[in-house]
Formats: C-alpha cells, structure tokens, sequence
C-alpha cells in the first residue's frame, strides 16, 4: 500500500492521538474509520462488498418499458 504523508497541525494531533489511546486504536484505524464514513456519506462503495450490494439493489430497479411511437402523417 502506498504511504502518503498528511500534515495536521499540533493541537490536532494531540486530540486524536487522545482518542487513539482512549479507544485503544492506532492513528491508521482512526484515519481508516473517518474515510470509510466520508465515502459512504457521498454514496462510494468502501470495499468489494459494498460494491456488490450497491450494484445489485441498482440492477433491482424497475427498466422503464419502452413504446413505439407513432410518426404522424403529413
């Protein structure tokens, strides 16, 4: 997995790393856990699974029929 590197000021740091130690987590499960939630806040799937579903409850949805229409006469 590629390393990226985020700059986040002191004070920040200092509350998440708080939190970190609170819940007994890593920074990456923090940063893991608030973008998965961004994702699906915008509707993108997290993961394969989340892909799937999404693709079956759209392929459920009803195909509008389709009907002939009639040219008029000149």
């Amino acid at each position: 997995m590629p390393g990226k590197r985020v700059t986040i000021d002191d004070e920040t740091w200092t509350v998440l790393d708080l939190l970190a130690r609170d819940r007994m987590a890593t920074f990456q499960e923090l940063a893991d856990e608030a973008f998965a939630d961004l994702l699906k806040k915008h509707g993108i799937p997290v993961d394969l699974k989340d892909a799937l579903r999404k693709s079956a409850t759209l392929s459920k949805a009803p195909v509008p029929k389709k009907t002939k229409s009639r040219k008029a006469k000149p």
